[in-house]
């Protein structure tokens, strides 16, 4: 069972939220699962924060936050979780927000649905010139990989696979919402294994094997066809903070098509290596010296080919708008 809370929807003052975190940080609670929203290809522009903080008996209370995030709207990102500016006009800056949230934030645990909320939480600190949070944060993805390694291939641990899976309810795109999803794929791990949610997190034990697989070569991969992003084709460049294999497999989670090559047309080139967290201009680029793949792309684009240049903020915000929830 779970309470709801939402804040700065309407005239709400901080005050309700700061009383409430109050009452929070006195409770038993084992984690809190959180999940953003973002308006738009910048990781930094959160708009809602979503809270579902768990206590030991499973009891959650969810919390809404309605976040300014002081840029623009992109249509993509409004489409898909219904915020807009005008949704907005009465809510604080991101780091207003942070203030009366930080002190449960960093008291317990906290749960992500994949890698992106941590990093757009860094990214709106960087961008406000706040400290970071000082909090421990586990992925459910690695929970539910640990509990369910039947669904690797099968459908996978997005949570679109895991809704239908586990049997749960949630509405899509609400950060809210995607934070209980969280929280409950948490407890199912917890109940299906019997181990706690820490362990479940912690590294898979390393075993020795006397024919090793050999490495893949290639970070190709079929896009899942029920993914939001099924039906375009994205190709990685650069190097890029996470492995190009993770990056590809996140990928053709949400749908997209993942090639080795520049092809005709390619929907989406990933640029590793620049510093904007924003989508780049057709045609311009950050690093240097520009690969191969850069170039060929930017002759398409000359040549009136639709292809889009992404650097890498840019596109684990697609990533987050598009994940299945």
């Amino acid at each position: 069972m779970a309470n709801l809370h939402r804040f700065f929807h309407s005239d709400s003052d901080a005050q309700g939220l700061e009383a409430l975190v109050g009452d929070l940080r006195q409770r038993e609670l084992r984690f809190v699962a959180l999940d953003v929203e973002t308006a738009n290809g910048s990781a930094a522009s959160i708009c809602q924060i979503g809270l579902a903080c768990t206590a030991s008996d499973g009891a959650m209370t969810m919390l809404d936050v309605l976040v300014d995030p002081g840029g623009v709207f992109h249509d993509f990102n409004s489409d898909l979780h219904g915020i807009d500016a005008r949704k907005v006009r009465h809510a604080p800056d991101f780091a207003r927000v942070l203030q009366p949230l930080r002190p449960l934030l960093e008291a317990f645990p906290l749960v992500q649905h994949s890698g992106f909320d941590r990093r757009a939480m860094n990214a709106a600190c960087d961008a406000g010139r706040i400290p970071p949070l000082a909090s421990t944060w586990h992925d459910s993805v690695r929970i539910a990989r640990r509990a369910w390694p039947q669904l690797k291939g099968n459908g996978g641990h997005g949570l679109a696979s895991l809704k239908e899976f586990l049997n749960l309810e949630f509405r899509h795109h609400d950060a809210a919402e995607d934070a209980r999803a969280a929280a409950l794929v948490v407890l199912a791990a917890e109940k299906a294994t019997g181990h706690s949610f820490d362990l479940l997190a912690g590294p898979t034990p390393r075993t020795r094997s006397a024919k090793p697989s050999a490495p893949r070569r290639t970070a190709a991969r079929e896009g899942n066809p029920q993914g939001a992003l099924y039906g375009f084709s994205l190709c990685l460049t650069g190097k890029l903070r996470v492995s190009r294999m993770a990056a590809a497999e996140m990928a053709a989670e949400v749908g997209l098509k993942v090639v080795s090559r520049v092809e005709p047309g390619l929907s989406l080139l990933v640029v590793g290596g620049t510093n904007a967290d924003q989508e780049l201009p057709l045609g311009q680029t950050a690093p240097a010296r520009k690969s191969s793949k850069l170039r060929q792309v930017e002759a398409m684009i000359e040549a009136g080919h639709r292809t889009r240049v992404l650097d890498e903020e840019a596109f684990f915000a697609l990533l987050d708008a598009a994940k299945p929830r």
